[in-house]
């Protein structure tokens, strides 16, 4: 079974965990959420646009195996 995966300093944004299937195994990762993790990147001192690259291109746009972090982003319609 692989390890979970944790985004280091990002718990405030850490939802929960998520069982998926990938090739044929049933693999569990963490889910954290989209917007919360733009106010943690924040707080260390990034610009809201550069934390939204950030998760952009360092989180959803990495692979780190089967057990790679779900980000989920929340929409509110208006």
């Amino acid at each position: 079974m692989e390890e979970l995966i944790k985004l280091v300093g990002c718990d405030d944004a850490l939802i929960g965990s998520a069982s998926v299937w990938q090739q044929n195994t049933r693999v569990e990762t963490y889910i954290y959420d989209g917007n919360k993790l733009v106010k943690v990147f924040k707080k260390q001192g990034m610009s809201e646009q550069d934390a939204y690259d950030w998760i952009d291109y360092n989180i959803e746009g990495a692979y780190l195996g089967p057990a790679t972090p779900i980000i989920m982003w929340r929409h509110h319609e208006q």
